[in-house]
């Protein structure tokens, strides 16, 4: 009956997969149709809410079929917060981004040029008026732009998900948009007990079910005038944090090496 059990559960989660995938195509193919009829600030809304409730669906969806266990909460705080803020996370897993947008409707990401041009994210991403990363300068510019509008920008500061735990070095782009737009960072601690889709996971790799990922809000920090200075506070509050946290159980993390 375990075996079973186990197999069953692997099949949902394979199915849950498929249902992201068809759902991310089918918002794609909506937005490339929309985005030429709305004028910029309604396809922007529009765009933001979108993606955030088609992830909370597929939350609701997992949670219902037992598969995944997300206490993501926290961050409805945030919800109705006036203001530009820039939302600091650690990156243990590709779901990360998934789970902070899917409770922040106003929030934009930051992606890679690739994923721009991809058939399942760019079009609703640039509906929403996601930032490309293609240029530095470009990026700097148009986070800050989004901020003094009064966006809340997703960014985790390692640059790629943890390899180095408790927390990879910090890149220093997100002390420099916190001091040119001059808006706080506040920082999300994410937590889970598996590394499924961490550094080196494929997606096709079944992890131990369910999932479980905790998000908590973390401390507060204000813009400074010496970037170095303010990423050297966030990296140290990051690893002081999350160290002892249950990102992953030590047998599971052993399990992903050599995986390609």
């Amino acid at each position: 009956m375990t075996r079973f059990t186990d197999f069953v559960r692997r099949g949902l989660l394979y199915l849950l997969l498929l249902q992201l995938g068809v759902m991310s195509l089918a918002y794609n193919i909506g937005a490339c149709l929309l985005h030429p009829l709305l004028r910029q600030p309604r396809a922007t809304r529009l765009g933001r809410a979108g993606i955030a409730r088609g992830y909370r669906w597929y939350w609701a969806s997992a949670r219902a079929f037992g598969m995944m266990e997300i206490d993501a909460g926290a961050l409805d705080a945030l919800h109705l917060e006036p203001g530009g803020l820039i939302v600091a996370a650690n990156h243990p897993t590709m779901l990360d981004a998934l789970v902070l947008v899917s409770r922040l409707p106003r929030s934009v990401c930051i992606m890679k040029a690739a994923l721009m041009r991809n058939v399942f994210l760019g079009a609703g991403a640039r509906l929403a008026r996601y930032i490309c990363n293609d240029s530095p300068r470009g990026m700097v510019r148009s986070a800050v732009e989004c901020l003094r509008e009064g966006g809340q920008l997703v960014m985790f500061p390692e640059g790629t998900r943890t390899v180095d735990r408790p927390i990879n070095p910090l890149r220093p782009g997100i002390a420099l948009i916190a001091r040119l737009a001059q808006v706080p960072i506040q920082t999300v601690l994410i937590e889970t007990d598996t590394p499924y889709l961490g550094k080196g996971w494929p997606i096709w790799r079944p992890p131990a079910l369910p999932i479980r990922i905790r998000v908590r809000l973390g401390e507060r920090f204000v813009a400074e005038a010496d970037d170095a200075a303010l990423l050297q506070r966030l990296e140290r509050y990051f690893a002081r944090e999350l160290r002892g946290a249950p990102l992953a159980a030590p047998e599971a993390l052993a399990a992903t090496e050599g995986i390609v």
